[in-house]
């Protein structure tokens, strides 16, 4: 039988083709180096399990990653545990080049987390629960991602494990924001950030905690300041050539049209670090809305919505943000519309804004209560009856304020009798 090195050869000489030959290659080597633990063939195994699951990888196949993940235990166990660690999170992260394959990755890592327990792997098991939680947190399975949350969180506050600590309490955090508890997401960053600090964080992780900051502090509408945050994370990954720095990107021209500042995206995008994004269809999008929000057209702004949906509406931020910034736009069209009548026949206003007769209806009555201007429905006629702003009649509060005035006058001269006497 050829030595593991020798087949390790044969397999590479093939490139990428004939993947059957290169499959059986790699499974030979498996089976055949189970009955050794010589350091050579170990090291050949290991390299075998890692082009084993680069095959699977590259031809999508989540299921036979999935197998390769599990076979892999046999080697594990006589393996340093360092070196294990290191050789599941390799194998795992392969999952990120297949798509749609979250239940899958679900349902492997909970079976090895059962078996890290069983071999008493801590630190392992800690590990591959953080990544679950991840996956839950993407699949929006928000329950059982706070209930691990709670058990790992216990576990690691006594090992102390200020790294892994760091990450567990961001999750809670993008978990808590994706629930709609923003008080919580921020409780859960200040932990992280508190955890952080007296570690050093690498770069990565300081960029996605800088990220999540962001991402809260626009939740607050404080465009300012979550501009700052993204752009030092934007800054931070574009240094490292991560992919990820694009997100960082459209969030900045996201604040930038939130601002009311729209004209200042072209200038944001002719920095040195944005020019390589600059023509990405994702960059366009946005550069897109900005000039839909910069000349007030809701029909446009309508357009680019449909014209980028997959860029716009995949990112649940960017989406619930361009959703009020829509429903800002049209209460400005429907104010612009109906300001300069008194009586105005609601199909007509309609018309005007190019939307559905009972959406502008809503819209309308919305508005009256938010007294953002005084007006009244007519149903029975379809019109809507605009009122004049009513002068402010300030001498119920005047009268008010004297009467407090005077209500100290005597309690003061109360006092005074009283010290008199």
């Amino acid at each position: 039988m050829s030595s593991a090195t020798d087949l390790l050869v044969e397999a590479e000489s093939l490139g990428t083709g004939n993947p059957k030959r290169r499959e059986a290659i790699y499974k030979q080597i498996l089976q055949a180096a189970k009955s050794t633990v010589e350091p050579d063939e170990l090291r050949d195994q290991e390299a075998a399990l890692i082009k084993l699951g680069e095959l699977y990888r590259d031809q999508k196949n989540a299921q036979g990653l999935a197998e390769v993940v599990t076979l892999s235990r046999s080697f594990l166990s006589s393996t340093a545990k360092a070196k294990t660690a290191k050789l599941i999170r390799n194998l795992l992260s392969l999952f990120n080049g297949i798509p749609n394959s979250q239940q899958t990755q679900i349902a492997v890592l909970s079976d090895n987390i059962k078996w890290a327990q069983r071999e008493k792997r801590i630190f392992l098991k800690q590990s591959l629960e953080t990544r679950l939680i991840s996956l839950q947190l993407e699949t929006q399975q928000h329950k059982p991602a706070l209930a691990l949350i709670e058990t790992l969180l216990t576990e690691l506050r006594r090992l102390d494990d200020k790294m892994i600590l760091t990450e567990v309490h961001l999750l809670e955090s993008r978990v808590y924001r994706g629930i709609g508890n923003l008080a919580k997401a921020k409780s859960s960053l200040t932990s992280a950030r508190t955890a952080a600090n007296s570690i050093y964080c690498p770069p990565q992780l300081q960029a996605a905690l800088d990220l999540q900051s962001g991402i809260l502090h626009a939740e607050d509408k404080d465009y300012t300041t979550a501009y700052s945050y993204f752009y030092e994370t934007f800054e931070n990954l574009s240094s490292q050539d991560d992919p990820s720095a694009l997100g960082a990107l459209k969030y900045m021209l996201l604040c930038k049209v939130m601002l009311n500042l729209p004209e200042d995206v072209n200038s944001l995008l002719s920095i040195k670090l944005a020019l390589k994004y600059a023509q990405l269809r994702d960059v366009e999008s946005m550069r897109a809305v900005a000039r839909a929000h910069q000349t007030r057209d809701l029909a446009a702004f309508e357009q680019t919505l449909r014209d980028y949906r997959e860029e716009l509406s995949s990112d649940p931020t960017i989406r619930s943000h361009l959703a009020a910034l829509y429903d800002t736009l049209l209460e400005q069209n429907l104010l612009r519309i109906v300001e300069p009548y008194s009586v105005v026949e609601v199909e007509y206003v309609a018309q005007q804004v190019r939307q559905g007769r009972q959406d502008v209806e809503a819209k309308l009555s919305q508005m009256i209560l938010d007294k953002v201007f005084h007006g009244v429905l007519d149903q029975g006629r379809g019109c809507l009856l605009v009122f004049d702003d009513a002068d402010t009649d300030d001498t119920y509060g005047t009268a008010i304020e004297t009467l407090e005035e005077v209500s100290k006058v005597v309690d003061s001269l109360y006092a005074q009798s009283v010290k008199i006497a």
